[in-house]
């Protein structure tokens, strides 16, 4: 039976049918005695302006058993930041907000900079990273999930499903991924359905086959922003700084971890968020440049993994991922079909076109410099050059917040 289908490399963790809510969560409140869970949640501030928010925020407060949660805020500035510490004090869990654009996380910034750490430019990836540095440093946690701010369809199930496979340690999961249909009058997850799997399996054509290959292959949906992770494994891991963020963690997990300590878990009946633009003449926005990092990292990935590759290799490549994805086309033609979606077959073909030059773009800059993106360094490489680095990103940390809520009249930090 189809539900039941696992894959050769990872489990999946199915969703079947309802399921008691309540009492995943009274486990989850056992689970965590031992293995205490941190959530990170990166946002803009922009963020706080949208449908969503106030959703999740609703939603998280009647989750029992999360105690922290940090929030690591992009484009924002001091007044701003008032406004996030009052919109968030709603929030019974301890609360920590990363203010980025603050003086004390500039000068953090630069003090990794000088010490030839680079962390890449400011972003989701840049900002996970310092959220997880803040929950290795404080100490508390011994897991930790993140999902993004903009899920218009959210509810704590989502959360408790992600956390459950790796905050049950008689589990033994190190990583879980989430995964879930995208979905409403009609199928969306473009960059999923029509560049990153017809790539991958491309690839494992053009290659004859390679481990990280059907293992990337294995997952329902790699670009899931969803995913929670032992904080031992979040210090070992490498992330890019781009919108490769999402394969990266994959490809990092897989080198870090035994393939019997990942799993995938299915999270939501179905699942919105905003929506980008294709962007498809500009290599610097939309879709358009998140599928030119996506193909960076793989092929990146592929080149540290002793696969040769030239001219004629990606000529062939891109190729049979232009006729896999086309053909691709037809089959979610007639999902939509059966289950009476919209689908504009012109639209799909258009965007085809545009992951089609993506990935021109991602082999020629491979070509011109094999080693380009950019990967943050593992927190065990920052601690070897700044050994109190850690503490002070607590403190500093710490201090933002302490001085906001002071400034805007709510009770000191705990």
């Amino acid at each position: 039976m189809s539900a039941f289908h696992q894959s050769r490399s990872i489990t999946t963790l199915h969703r079947l049918g309802e399921f008691d809510l309540e009492r995943l969560e009274d486990d989850l409140c056992r689970c965590v005695r031992r293995r205490p869970v941190a959530l990170v949640l990166p946002c803009l501030y922009s963020e706080l302006e949208g449908e969503a928010i106030q959703l999740i925020v609703d939603e998280l407060k009647n989750v029992r058993y999360l105690d922290q949660i940090i929030l690591s805020m992009d484009r924002m500035d001091r007044m701003q930041f008032h406004h996030a510490a009052e919109f968030f004090s709603q929030l019974p869990q301890d609360l920590r907000i990363i203010w980025h654009d603050g003086p004390r996380m500039r000068a953090m910034v630069d003090e990794l900079e000088n010490s030839e750490l680079s962390v890449g430019e400011q972003g989701k990836g840049r900002g996970s990273w310092f959220a997880f540095g803040y929950a290795i440093g404080e100490g508390r946690a011994k897991a930790i999930a993140l999902h993004d701010c903009d899920i218009t369809t959210y509810n704590r199930s989502l959360l408790a499903r992600l956390c459950y496979p790796v905050a049950n340690a008689a589990m033994g999961y190190e990583y879980c991924k989430g995964y879930y249909a995208r979905y409403r009058d009609q199928l969306y997850g473009r960059v999923t359905r029509l560049f990153v799997t017809p790539l991958i399996r491309a690839l494992i054509k053009v290659t004859g086959g390679h481990p990280i290959l059907d293992y990337l292959d294995s997952f329902r949906y790699p670009l899931a922003g969803e995913f929670a992770v032992t904080v031992d494994l979040a210090q070992t891991n490498r992330i890019p700084a781009n919108w490769g963020l999402e394969i990266g963690m994959l490809t990092e997990v897989y080198r870090n971890a035994s393939l019997k300590r990942i799993c995938q878990v299915d999270l939501i009946e179905k699942y919105d968020h905003k929506h980008r633009t294709l962007s498809s003449e500009n290599p610097n926005k939309g879709l358009m440049k998140m599928s030119v990092d996506i193909a960076d990292s793989i092929l990146r990935t592929l080149g540290t993994e002793g696969v040769l590759m030239g001219r004629a290799f990606f000529r062939a490549l891109t190729t049979i991922y232009e006729r896999s994805a086309e053909d691709t086309i037809k089959s979610y033609n007639d999902d939509a079909l059966i289950n009476q979606l919209e689908f504009d077959r012109h639209a799909e073909n258009q965007a085809v076109e545009t992951f089609r030059r993506a990935l021109q773009i991602a082999s020629n800059n491979f070509l011109e410099d094999p080693h380009g993106v950019i990967l943050i360094p593992n927190w065990n490489r920052v601690i070897a050059a700044i050994p109190d680095f850690l503490d002070r990103l607590q403190e500093s940390v710490d201090a933002d917040n302490e001085a906001v809520r002071s400034e805007v009249g709510l009770p000191a930090i705990r």
